[in-house]
Order: C-alpha cells, then sequence, then structure tokens
C-alpha cells in the first residue's frame, strides 16, 4: 500500500519540508501524521480524507458539489443515515451508492444492503459533509410535506374572497415553490414537472436525464 505520505507529496498537497516538521511533532506527540497535518493547518480535513480514500482505493467526493438521486435517498430512513453516517446518493452498475465517512463499517453496509436488497458501493465524504447533505435532503423533503399540508389547510378554510385573500397574504404556495426550486438546484435537477392529477399535484425532478418524484401535494395547490 502506497504511503500516505508519499500520495499527498506526489498530488502537491505537502512539501517536504512540511513533512519533515510534521513528522517531527508525531515524534513528539504521538499522534498519526494525519491528525497532525490537519491541526497544523498543513491540511483541510477534506485534502486529507481524499487522501486517506485513494491509499485504499476508494473514490473520495465532496458531497457540497456532488448531485444526489432523491429516488437513492429514499431507500434508506434518516435514522439509519444518522446513526452510521452515511448517505446514499445515487446508483452504478445495478449497485446503490452510498458515500460514507466510515467505509469500512462493515456493520453499515450489511444494514443497508438488509434494508434495500441492494449490493452497496461505497464512497468516501467527510464525517461533516455527511451530515451536512443529510440535513439538506431531508430537511427539504420535511418542508416541502409540510408547506404541502399547510396550502391544503389553508385552501380548505378559504369559503369566500376575503379567505382567499387572507391565504395568498400568508403566500405558503410562493414558499413551496421557492422550496421546489432550491432543492432542484441543490440536486442539479434540469427540469421541474409539476403534473395535476384528480385529487393531487405530482412534481418530479429531471436528473441526469431521469425523472424522479420528490412530492405529491393536494390538488388544492393550485387554488
Amino acid at each position: 500500500m502506497t504511503e500516505l505520505a508519499d500520495i499527498l507529496v506526489e498530488n502537491g498537497l505537502l512539501s517536504p519540508e512540511q513533512l519533515a516538521a510534521a513528522s517531527d511533532e508525531q515524534q513528539r506527540t504521538g499522534h498519526n501524521l494525519g491528525r497532525v497535518l490537519v491541526e497544523r493547518g498543513t491540511l483541510t480535513e477534506g485534502q486529507l480524507v481524499a487522501a486517506l480514500a485513494a491509499q485504499v482505493g476508494l473514490v473520495f467526493i465532496d458531497l457540497a458539489d456532488h448531485p444526489v438521486d432523491p429516488a437513492a435517498v429514499g431507500l434508506v430512513p434518516e435514522p439509519v443515515c444518522r446513526r452510521h453516517s452515511v448517505l446514499p446518493i445515487g446508483f452504478e452498475n445495478g449497485r446503490l451508492l452510498v458515500a460514507m465517512s466510515a467505509p469500512a463499517d462493515v456493520v453499515a453496509i450489511d444494514d443497508i444492503r438488509s434494508l434495500t436488497g441492494m449490493e452497496v458501493k461505497a464512497v468516501v465524504a467527510t464525517r461533516a459533509d455527511v451530515a451536512a447533505a443529510i440535513d439538506r435532503v431531508h430537511r427539504s423533503d420535511s418542508d416541502l410535506g409540510d408547506l404541502s399540508m399547510s396550502i391544503e389547510s389553508a385552501a380548505e378554510d378559504s369559503a369566500d374572497l376575503s379567505g382567499m385573500t387572507a391565504i395568498v397574504e400568508d403566500a405558503p404556495i410562493v414558499k413551496f415553490v421557492n422550496l421546489l426550486i432550491t432543492q432542484a438546484v441543490q440536486d442539479r435537477a434540469s427540469d421541474i414537472h409539476v403534473e395535476p392529477g384528480e385529487r393531487e399535484v405530482r412534481v418530479r425532478y429531471r436528473i441526469d436525464g431521469v425523472l424522479h418524484e420528490v412530492t405529491r401535494a393536494s390538488r388544492s395547490i393550485q387554488s
């Protein structure tokens, strides 16, 4: 296996002088080299995790810039994602692509395999990035659902024009549309499909050429 220091030097992330200084500190403190480099400000956590992933032949991804497939996210419940610090982000060759801060966690991989019935391909992300991505995707889903209910309730309560005016002033529909657009941008959707049905409105995003359903709202959303 290639040494971590060699990977960092080869990638231009660490100079021989910085390596020598960090090695001296490592000898004094007994800390591992990666921790020393991050504490000294020589590397960011992301750079260190990417190098560690390369060392064991895994792929590192930056979740802040990586598209997340809502269909993959929906396969694993939020509590499981938080417990294991994982997030399903897509599919690759029939396998579920899962971002993990600890890709060697066989318990997490077994749990995901049991829940989904799919083989898992782990990719590496920082713990902070996984937590932030879980917050982002699950908060968006929750907010969409809450706003759908708010719109439906407001429409049911409006019996006349004055009631409708109050609904418009509250503008839950505006929040709903804004949130749809925000989530679509985060998921890197190329377009948003709003499909009215007899009783409800279906919302789907096109991501990488494939339509994924993200929410259903009562037909009263059109009022």
